[in-house]
């Protein structure tokens, strides 16, 4: 065995040795001899994700057919596993070159292996370093195959590799290159310059925290975009480390690919002049959950669609499937089969393919950006939110790093970039989490878009039928988006699943969707007329004649109502004995404002203020927000608006808001708790208020208030603010009832406020303690539960003490089933959604008011809110 000998601390420090070579250096390239003997494997085929997407570094693999592993270069041995399976050793020139022999070698934990060096050592090129016992390993292990890593990989690349076999000590196996840092990446996410990783520099300093994921479904596109998003903020090299993997933060797929959960530990190591800061950054990131509807129930109680017969009735042929949005439609099979875009033949030519790959990605970003842009113009939030997240996929380096070295190699940009994709989509498959694998259709839609980008054509516009029910294996966002939505009544997909994007936007659309079918979804053929049953799950791909016509009678009668509701909508919502009910819509920006003008709002019950604040990274100032109020007021054209304070904290973050990791955020800083942590942004928006004109048709509307001292607080706050101002006119200051606290004194809260208005959906999450977000309690969490309405009773009682009204703003409210209840109750305001503002007027108009109020007392008194909305039915069967 050759004598290796632990270091001297005569030697010189590693850091004196490895100093960047002279122009024309020995060592400015290093070549590696093979450590084993065998077959050379690519990394890309290495049944390990950690490796094969190159987590640890580039480098190749053998397939061993000696139990030997000798040292490849000259080196330090700087690091030994207790396992004995792996080491690293320090090359003269700097590079770090990792051996580590097998797969899930770690868990032997050293069974089978001999070290034969130590941590410190001095190696030359062909000394013994580890040797193993071949059989015994090879039994209690996925695979013996042996990868050989640069694991510094952002300082030195791979610039040649054997691609045959190798003999132990003889053959070459690579030559490591170190980058020159002057060097800057070919393609930049953005268009930012990439922070430099090399060794940090005078002022740079290292930071290492632990945070704990606060997002539910744990580091999934959405937030690992936020992270990446927080990352690049500063000049630093940022890792995020967990189970023994470790990701570039920078990265959204390697982010995926750790296969974290809420709840889960990492550690975050920050190097740089801005360490601190961006190590900040990024447990902020990581410790904010994202708020968002990806795995949000349907509001029980709300009007939906029931099925129009039991699955006895169904025919044989249906298929069934997840509903991802409720609903009944009849139209034409539209196929969208996957089309394979084949990437444009090989230009031979390196620096045409590297120009190739940057001008498709530019071309793609320049195309998402436009659809972003778009969506905030259309105010459509979640399609905005799911462009983002594409954004950060195309941005993400480790594809467009991955795609690079294989263009450097001699691969067309086309195949490089589909390779690219298909490593990392290999990792996210193998992580056994269907909303990670639900990101692979984001991926592949990508790729289909550069790869049209670098050949200059375009998919086909698919041709629509005046009813169209949009079949495809999973349907990508980019093909949703381009299509006409006016002739789509309904989508059933193949795979994916509920919390896929499409599906998303489908209930947002109102749109009948199944997922998750299967592949005989694909019997149905193209222009078929089919029946869906979203609402029940089912597609009936040979409808008898008379299901057709039940189905169709069914959605003509539906679309009869609410033609004829709409028709009247500009009348007032009155009782059929006298008794008025104000019918407002629930907003957040000016555009919905003008939209409830034209739906026959009386009003505005809720401006959500929100989306002002959202995606930023600082608040917006006074002047904008006023702009903004002013907007929506002028939109109204003299109708009035009851505007609630920004509503942050709990599962409303904010990137800019500071607020603590809460064990429990749903009971810390949310609401008017969160303008108390931060004063000074309360008083911004209280000013900006202040300036809307005319003053009488802003109305203030404090969220989460629990007792009166918060509401007086304000009020002095408002008070102090108009004196400023030298206002001589106040807004009416209202509070919204979230909490059962706030219920329980609403006669203390009414002395000191204008009006009430109930938050039903906090509220019966609260008295009933469930999380509306767990779609365990889904079934449970109902508005109409007794212990609930006895708590709108007692609010409505403590309000007409001091003459106040009471409003509801929540989803109750658009409950067709709930009205007569709320009415009974002595509700006078009902906020909803725009589009139902016609059918909750024309409900209110069927209803006697003495009848409810005396109903209800009655129906308070049962046990459940099956109970209650059974006999609700009965009582009131006109919904």
């Amino acid at each position: 065995m050759p004598k290796v000998e632990p270091r001297s601390s005569k030697d010189p420090s590693l850091e004196q040795r490895l100093r960047w070579p002279e122009s024309g250096s020995k060592l400015a390239e290093l070549p590696l001899f093979a450590p084993l003997s065998g077959p050379v494997v690519p990394l890309d085929a290495v049944p390990d994700p950690v490796f094969s997407t190159r987590m640890m570094g580039d480098g190749i693999a053998i397939e061993p057919i000696s139990d030997s592993v000798v040292a490849p270069c000259d080196g330090i041995v700087t690091h030994l596993h207790r396992a004995g399976h792996a080491l690293t050793l320090t090359a003269e020139n700097g590079a770090e070159i990792l051996v580590h022999v097998g797969i899930d070698t770690v868990h032997l934990q050293g069974r089978g292996f001999t070290a034969h060096v130590q941590e410190g050592a001095h190696v030359q090129a062909g000394d013994l370093l580890i040797t193993f016992d071949v059989d015994k390993v090879a039994r209690e292990v996925p695979s013996l195959q042996t990868m050989i890593l640069v694991a510094n990989s952002d300082d030195y690349s791979v610039a040649w590799r054997n691609a045959g076999s190798v003999d132990a000590g003889k053959s070459r196996l690579m030559t490591v290159r170190r980058r020159d840092p002057k060097d800057t990446p070919l393609i930049r996410a953005s268009g930012e310059v990439a922070a430099a990783r090399g060794p940090a520099g005078a002022g740079a300093s290292e930071k290492l925290a632990e945070a704990v994921i606060a997002h539910h479904g744990g580091l999934h596109a959405r937030p690992a975009a936020l992270v990446t998003a927080a990352a690049r903020r500063n000049g630093c090299d940022i890792t995020v480390s967990f189970g023994g993997r470790t990701a570039n933060a920078r990265s959204v797929v390697a982010l995926m690919g750790l296969g974290t959960k809420e709840g889960d530990r990492v550690t975050v190591h920050a190097r740089g002049s801005s360490a601190e800061a961006a190590l900040t950054n990024v447990i902020q990131a990581i410790q904010t959950a994202v708020a968002g509807a990806e795995a949000a129930p349907a509001a029980p109680g709300t009007a939906l669609p029931k099925a129009i017969d039991s699955a006895a009735d169904l025919s044989g042929a249906a298929l069934t499937g997840a509903s991802a949005s409720p609903g009944l439609a009849v139209g034409r099979v539209v196929r969208l089969d996957s089309v394979d875009v084949e990437p444009p033949a090989a230009l031979h030519d390196l620096d045409g393919e590297f120009e190739r790959l940057a001008a498709a990605l530019t071309t793609v970003r320049a195309e998402v950006a436009a659809a972003i842009r778009d969506a905030n113009a259309r105010h459509a939030r979640q399609e905005h939110d799911m462009f983002v997240a594409h954004q950060a996929l195309l941005d993400d380096p480790e594809i467009v790093s991955a795609a690079e070295r294989a263009v450097g190699k001699g691969v067309s940009a086309g195949v490089a970039y589909r390779k690219a994709v298909n490593a990392e989509c290999a990792v996210l498959s193998r992580l056994g989490n269907p909303l990670l694998a639900e990101r692979i259709t984001d991926l592949r839609d990508l790729e289909r878009r550069v790869l049209l980008a670098m050949s200059g054509h375009a998919l086909p516009e698919p041709e629509l039928f005046a009813e169209s029910i949009v079949v495809a294996d999973d349907l990508a966002l980019s093909e949703f988006t381009r299509l006409d939505k006016k002739r789509i009544v309904g989508i059933c997909t193949a795979r994916g699943g509920a919390t896929s994007h499409v599906a998303i936007l489908a209930r947002a659309l109102g749109v009948p969707s199944l997922v998750a079918m299967g592949p005989t979804l694909f019997s149905v053929p193209h222009g078929k007329e089919v029946l869906l049953d979203a609402t029940a799950g089912r597609l009936d791909p040979e409808p008898t004649a008379e299901r057709l016509a039940t189905a169709r009678k069914a959605m003509a009668d539906r679309a009869a109502r609410h033609a004829e509701a709409l028709a009247q909508v500009t009348l007032p919502a009155i009782t059929r004995d006298g008794h008025r009910i104000e019918v407002a819509a629930n907003i957040a920006t000016q555009t919905d404002a003008a939209d409830a003008v034209r739906q026959g709002a009386d009003g505005v019950g809720l401006l959500r203020t929100e989306v002002l604040f959202l995606d930023r990274e600082d608040p917006p100032s006074e002047a904008e927000q006023r702009a903004a109020y002013q907007g929506v007021i002028d939109a109204l054209e003299g109708r009035a608006a009851i505007i609630r304070t920004l509503d942050a904290g709990g599962d409303k973050p904010l990137p800019f808001l500071p607020l603590p990791k809460e064990d429990n955020p749903a009971l810390g800083l949310r609401g008017i708790r969160s303008g108390f942590a931060q004063p000074e942004l309360l008083d911004t928006q209280l000013r900006a208020l202040l300036g809307v004109t005319p003053i009488a048709a802003c109305k203030i509307m404090l969220p989460m208030v629990s007792d009166a001292e918060e509401l007086l607080f304000v009020r002095g706050r408002v008070d102090a603010i108009a004196k400023e101002l030298k206002l001589t006119e106040r807004p009416s200051l209202g509070v919204m009832i979230e909490v059962p606290s706030a219920a329980l004194l609403a006669d203390q809260l009414a002395r000191h406020a204008d009006f009430l208005s109930l938050g039903t959906n906090d509220l019966t999450q609260y008295t009933l303690a469930m999380d509306r977000c767990h779609p365990g309690f889904a079934e449970k969490l109902d508005g109409l539960h007794p212990a609930v309405l006895r708590l709108i009773a007692r609010t409505v009682e403590g309000a007409t003490r001091h003459g106040k009204w009471v409003g509801i703003c929540g989803a109750l409210a658009s409950d067709l089933e709930a009205i007569p209840l709320l009415v009974g109750l002595g509700v006078t305001e009902l906020s909803v959604s725009a589009g139902v503002v016609a059918e909750v007027k024309a409900r209110v108009r069927t209803l006697d008011y003495e009848a409810c109020r005396k109903q209800t007392l009655v129906l308070m008194n049962l046990t459940s809110p099956k109970e209650i909305r059974a006999r609700a039915r009965a009582l009131w069967p006109d919904t």
